[in-house]
């Protein structure tokens, strides 16, 4: 088997000299330590291109060949949720850029860092060829994706542009993280380079350490928990890094503090621990947001939509418990995107990472715990983590497959082999009660803003990043999202990176079969039409016949409970082989959680 750094080798390529602007350019992306950069072509950046092929080799960065724009952001993303480290993306002018908006989209709603380099035609219009670059040139590409990104630049010469890709890696990487964009003139990336070029020491220009907490921040926050009977945390937007995880736990043993997590973040504690309060969905179900009401102290940690969690209590003005959130969010938050959610009352805001603020706050706990009895005192010890879901009956062979079905099999699969598999999404029905997260690399999180056709390519990217790891990359993604983001399998095939995306297909958007039945009851009308302009049948696409047009292996449909736990084995054997595999499962429409539908909390199945 291939290694992806043995694809694509230019021939007679590398250590030229550097005598063009796009040359200049190409050496910067090496120097900010970009190692891959996923791109589709386009003339608007033909320069550039040629330099990162023949003056770099094509190695550090390599480039990635996508079938869409929409892929590549969609791959960055999946490399940034586990490396937390930016990988690049290159978007052809005007028609490109707009291509790959939904997942830059996508991309800042998530908080992950990504450097993207964009092109316009040659400015100079004397340089434009008829007709073409005119409809490839704008006068502020940037403002197409503004107000999603942290910051835009469109330089105007090669000194300009090395100060924008050092800026532009700076601001990617400081928390809060997000996407930036830089646009290269077309014009400017073909002047050749008529003196030397003397480029800056990068590490000069690399971000400052999170911000901490002051010491009287941290010593009001311990006193607040040290004072509280019943203090909860909310676990959030938090570090992927094992010591950060392990702090975490210590912080809440240390208290005896209740623990919440949902699924619209990777995993941040883990979820069959005495302390974690209740099964993760994707907003909290009733009997997490019990102990949220029961809680005399809550300690968020850069929760996504604080507000939102508030307003599932019903409770006028938010809950009586004192509430600290540590988030640096707010240096982010524009008037444009509404994805800062709610504005939620906070007695203590403190601007800083989660982790950052643990790692001080800690010592001061675990120092004023000594001696003192555990919190929720007179409480059980987390009955509700501790009720386990039945187990799914696989000896009905016959029948269709089920949520609860395919999240068993995996974590029996998971079991067995003494795997360790790395969930990068899973769909809205996901029965989290049968498969626990215990490593920070066990979940990565939702897409952020939304955005269909995302999951296929951040599995590829998320696949990326694990390479060489011991751990299997692992997508469920609905028929919806699949669909639209297809042909970001070829990318997988043709680099050979491994992963298995399993697509829970209901053959339909079932979602919107749920709104339509909530509407359809509002207005006394028949919701047995609620399948209309939703169902995708007649004819049922060939998931599986997809993947295979796209260089992959593949199986299915599997329709019957009976063949699903060797349709996964068999799968996660060829990923083992270093393959990409996809696997077409047919299951049964329906959600483990009620799905929200109403401002008011009000929750729904579609029946």
């Amino acid at each position: 088997m291939s290694r992806i750094e043995d694809i694509e080798k230019p021939a007679l390529a590398g250590n030229l000299p550097m005598a063009w602007a796009s040359d200049v350019m190409a050496e910067m992306l090496r120097r900010l330590d970009l190692k891959f950069l996923a791109l589709n072509p386009g003339a608007s950046y033909r320069g550039l291109h040629d330099s990162l092929v023949n003056y770099l080799g094509n190695r550090d960065p390599q480039m990635l060949l996508c079938l869409n724009e929409d892929h590549a952001v969609a791959i960055a993303h999946g490399y940034a949720k586990v490396t937390e480290q930016p990988m690049g993306v290159v978007l052809h002018s005007n028609v490109g850029l707009m291509h790959g908006l939904m997942q830059v989209f996508n991309a800042w709603c998530a908080r992950v860092p990504m450097v993207i380099v964009g092109a316009t035609g040659p400015v100079d219009a004397e340089l434009r060829r008829p007709w073409v670059d005119w409809v490839h040139t704008a006068k502020d590409q940037g403002a197409l994706l503004r107000h999603f990104t942290k910051w835009d630049d469109q330089p105007a010469s090669v000194g300009a542009t090395v100060e924008a890709l050092l800026r532009a890696n700076q601001i990617a990487r400081t928390a809060p993280r997000g996407p930036v964009y830089v646009c290269l003139d077309a014009g400017l990336q073909e002047t050749p380079v008529e003196r030397s070029i003397a480029l800056p020491d990068v590490g000069r220009y690399q971000p400052g350490p999170s911000p901490h907490p002051s010491p009287a921040t941290l010593r009001t926050l311990a006193d607040r928990l040290l004072a509280a009977e019943r203090p909860i945390v909310l676990a959030g937007r938090v570090s992927r890094r094992r010591e950060d995880w392990d702090r975490r736990v210590r912080l809440a043993e240390a208290l005896g503090a209740r623990v919440l997590t949902d699924l619209r973040t990777g995993a941040s504690f883990p979820t069959d621990h005495p302390l974690h309060g209740a099964p993760p969905r994707s907003h909290y179900p009733p009997a997490a947001q019990e102990l949220i009401r029961r809680a005399d102290v809550i300690l968020a940690l850069d929760s996504i939509d604080l507000a939102g969690a508030f307003k599932l209590l019903r409770v006028q003005g938010g809950p009586a418990a004192h509430v600290v959130h540590c988030s640096p969010d707010p240096y982010v938050h524009n008037g444009w995107s509404m994805d800062h959610q709610g504005l939620s009352p906070v007695d203590l805001r403190v601007l800083a990472e989660p982790d950052a603020a643990i790692e001080g706050l800690l010592p001061l706990v675990e120092a004023g715990m000594r001696g003192r009895p555990k919190k929720w005192s007179g409480f059980p010890t987390n009955p509700l983590a501790a009720a386990r879901a039945p187990a799914p009956d696989l000896e009905d062979g016959g029948r269709p497959v089920t949520q609860p079905d395919v999240a068993f099999c995996l974590d029996q699969v998971r079991r067995a082999g003494g795997r360790r598999f790395t969930l990068v999404r899973v769909g809205l029905g996901w029965a989290s009660d049968h498969y626990h997260f215990r490593d920070p690399l066990d979940f990565l999180g939702y897409d952020g803003g939304g955005g269909l056709g995302a999951g296929p390519g951040m599995a590829i990217g998320a696949g990326l990043a694990l390479r060489g790891s011991n751990r299997i990359p692992l997508t469920i993604i609905g028929d919806g999202d699949f669909l639209q983001g297809a042909t970001a399998l070829w990318t997988a095939a043709h680099y050979r990176i491994p992963g298995l995306i399993i697509v829970a297909n209901n053959r339909s958007n079932f979602n919107d079969e749920i709104h339509q039945a909530v509407i359809a009851r509002d207005r006394n009308r028949p919701v047995e039409n609620k399948w209309i302009g939703m169902r995708m049948g007649e004819p049922a696409v060939d998931i599986a016949g997809l993947a295979r047009a796209q260089g992959l292996d593949a199986a299915g449909p599997i329709a019957r409970v009976g063949d699903l736990l060797g349709a996964i084995e068999g799968a996660i054997q060829a990923v083992e082989e270093g393959r990409p595999y996809l696997l077409d499962v047919l299951i049964e429409p329906g959600y483990a959680a009620p799905l929200l539908t109403r401002a008011t909390g009000e929750s729904h199945d579609g029946r």
